[in-house]
């Protein structure tokens, strides 16, 4: 008996592991990891370093899309997936913008909304979950990510490659990302104001 109770124990450890370390959790790892790397590389002066900043936002950006294929794909969708997976896309974005800002690429004032419209949406999630309403995911916010993500790519690399000014790029990305997340941020709060007076 007690041999069956240590081998079921083991079996669920195993069986952690597993969950916690399947392949699309492991991507949203290596996407927390490049943080520090990609604040590590804008440190670096010049080209050299923007590029490499650069190059990394891109690779997290592209597990990013890939972790939730994955996990859709293979039926490995789990609790800690669902909990990490946009954590790990907000921190991203929101230290990658702040990083920006002492090195003169990206407008303060587009940092704050961006970041407050992130946190106000986040607790007007967790206020309907508390009251049982269900606030479907805009499709206006996952356009607003991916505007995002590629205009941080451009004012990551800032220089001018190939005869393209990417800083010029990033900030072309970054004005519509600005426009889509306020409107994505106005559809949730009127889904919100909706299902509350209709309730």
């Amino acid at each position: 008996m007690v041999a069956g109770k240590t081998e079921n124990r083991a079996k669920g450890k195993a069986s952690f592991r597993e969950e916690v370390f399947n392949l699309p959790n492991s991507l949203t790892f290596f996407r927390i990891a490049c943080i520090p790397l990609v604040l590590l590389f804008l440190k670096i002066s010049g080209k050299t370093g923007s590029f490499l900043a650069a190059l990394l936002l891109a690779l997290a950006f592209i597990t990013d899309m890939l972790d939730g294929y994955l996990a859709r794909r293979y039926a490995s969708v789990t609790t800690l997936g669902k909990f990490l997976d946009p954590l790990a896309d907000k921190i991203l974005v929101s230290v990658s913008m702040i990083m920006l800002i002492p090195l003169g690429r990206i407008p303060v004032w587009m940092v704050i909304v961006i970041i407050a419209r992130e946190m106000a949406v986040t607790g007007l999630r967790g206020i309907a979950v508390s009251e049982g309403i269900v606030i479907q995911a805009s499709s206006w916010g996952k356009y607003k990510t991916v505007f995002q993500c590629i205009s941080l790519v451009g004012l990551c690399l800032h220089f001018t490659y190939l005869r393209i000014n990417f800083h010029m790029v990033g900030m072309i990305f970054l004005w519509i990302a600005l426009a889509l997340t306020v409107w994505s941020g106005w559809d949730y709060f009127s889904q919100f104001s909706r299902k509350v007076f209709v309730k």
